[in-house]
Formats: C-alpha cells, sequence, structure tokens
C-alpha cells in the first residue's frame, strides 16, 4: 500500500472511533457528568485572564488561587440604589454610542461564575425586536441585566410575572419599559381595524393592548415623527400598567425601585430615558 494512502486510511479511522464514542455516549452519563461537575463548582479554583479583569479585589483574588463561590461573592451588586441603576444604564448606553464598550465578561471561567449567583441592577421589559438587543445597547456584562421581552413590549400578565419575579426575588433597583424606532407591533396596532383583523388571534390581542396609547394620536404630518410618538405614547401606556402592578408598586411604596420608560433609536443607537413624571404623563 502506497505510504500515504495508509496515512489517510489511519487518520479516519481515528476520527471516525473519535466520533463514534461521541454519539455513543448514553444521555444519562453525560448528564451525571455535568452534575458531578457542577456540584464541586463552588470550590474550583478560577483561572482568569487577568489582563480581562478590572476589579482589584478579584485581581488579588485570583492571584491567590481563589474559588468561583468567592469570585461570585466579591462580585455582588455593586449599585445600590434606583438613581445609581439609571446613572448606569446611561453611561453604559453612551459607551454603546460612542463605540467604546467594555464588556469584558465573555472568559469561559467568568461565564461559570455566573452559574453561582445572579443580581442583576436593571429590569428591562423590551420589544422583541432583533434590531433591539438589551445588554449590548446598555453595555451591560452577563447577568446586570433581567430582560422580558415580547413584540411591542407589552406589560401582559406574562411578562408581568416576569418582572413580579425579578423584583421580588432578584432585589434589582430600576424596572425600564423601553420601546424603539419603527416598532412593527405598535404600527400594527395603528392600522384600520379592517387590516387588524386579517391578524392571528394572538396577534390581535396583542396589538389591541397597545391600542390605547395610538388611537388618539396629535395630528402629525410627519410619518417618522408620527410613529414615534406612537412608541412613546405606548411606552407610558406600559409603564402606567406596570406601576398598577401590587407587587412593583410595593416595592416603588417602599423606595426600592423605579419604574421608567425609554426609547431606543436604532439609526443612532441612543436610548433618550423618560424618567419623570411629566415625561411619562399619558397623553
Amino acid at each position: 500500500m502506497h505510504p500515504k494512502i495508509k496515512w489517510n486510511t489511519i487518520t479516519f479511522s481515528c476520527v471516525f472511533s473519535i466520533f463514534f464514542l461521541q454519539i455513543s455516549t448514553p444521555p444519562y452519563a453525560i448528564g451525571a457528568s455535568l452534575v458531578k461537575e457542577n456540584s464541586s463548582l463552588k470550590q474550583k479554583k478560577v483561572d482568569l485572564d487577568l489582563n480581562q479583569e478590572t476589579d482589584p479585589r478579584v485581581r488579588e483574588l485570583v492571584a491567590i488561587g481563589g474559588s468561583m463561590e468567592e469570585i461570585a461573592a466579591i462580585r455582588g451588586p455593586s449599585i445600590k440604589t434606583p438613581h445609581q441603576a439609571i446613572r448606569e444604564l446611561k453611561l453604559g448606553n453612551t459607551r454603546f454610542v460612542l463605540g467604546q464598550s467594555q464588556r469584558a465578561d465573555l472568559a469561559p471561567n467568568l461565564r461559570r461564575v455566573q452559574l453561582l449567583t445572579q443580581t442583576p441592577f436593571a429590569v428591562v421589559l423590551n420589544c422583541a425586536d432583533s434590531r433591539v438587543p438589551t445588554e449590548i445597547v446598555y453595555d451591560q456584562g452577563l447577568g446586570s441585566i433581567f430582560t422580558a421581552r415580547n413584540a411591542g413590549n407589552v406589560a401582559d400578565p406574562g411578562a408581568l410575572g416576569s418582572l413580579e419575579y425579578a423584583v421580588k426575588h432578584l432585589k434589582p433597583h430600576v424596572v425600564v419599559v423601553m420601546g424603539h424606532e419603527g416598532c412593527g407591533a405598535v404600527h400594527g396596532a395603528m392600522l384600520p381595524i379592517e387590516e387588524r383583523n386579517k391578524e392571528p388571534t394572538s396577534l390581535q390581542s396583542l396589538l389591541n393592548q397597545i391600542l390605547p396609547a395610538v388611537a388618539e394620536l396629535p395630528l402629525i404630518r410627519d410619518r417618522k415623527a408620527r410613529m414615534r410618538e406612537a412608541v412613546i405614547n405606548n411606552v407610558r401606556l406600559q409603564v402606567s400598567r406596570v406601576n398598577e402592578d401590587a407587587v412593583i408598586k410595593d416595592a416603588i411604596h417602599k423606595k426600592k425601585i423605579l419604574v421608567i420608560g425609554a426609547y431606543y433609536e436604532i439609526t443612532s443607537g441612543l436610548v433618550e430615558f423618560l424618567d419623570s413624571p411629566e415625561e411619562l404623563k399619558l397623553k
């Protein structure tokens, strides 16, 4: 046999054997392996790239061989108040707009630390639109923002349940309802009833929850400006619904959180914050 053909045959045989072992591993064996790995996660020593780490406390702990549990404890929330939370969102969006994003927590071991705890400082009810990635827009890393999403950022029972969970169990400091430029759901709610009735039943139900925000818009001739006003008015409507939720209302009363609105401009990347009573007043 030609030496080259013999070598290729051996190589193929090795690759095939490895592939066969991978696909023949029973699921319960994989599951058992993962359980065993996760059970020792808390004590596992962390091997991080110190060049990516900005927190001096973490750098020091890594240098002396700290565990993931210890790292997670140090990485607890540094934001303590609603106003600090809003400020961090504004600063993060500024970095995003300027192309100076600082998200440096994508190393494998930093992702593993997230398994032990999550301490989001903000909750965002965002539109499901693929052009509006919440964490990227605010330049925030893993575990910083708890996000609930649906078309039109509607505060329906499902979304409110997610917000209640976050507010009650994760202790964030701000809830943001964020609409965006060119929202298709808001546009759909603005269509004549004959057009809306052609949509599937569940989608009609969703559009009906946006309809009060766009039913009596002021006369604005510019189409883009009218659409912007519709989206912002929908944000105001959904914020008012969030504020009426019993769990969230209690947290507001205890001064644990604030509920604000936001409008994301896709073309510029800029987020306009609606964080005063006047800006959030339904019109």
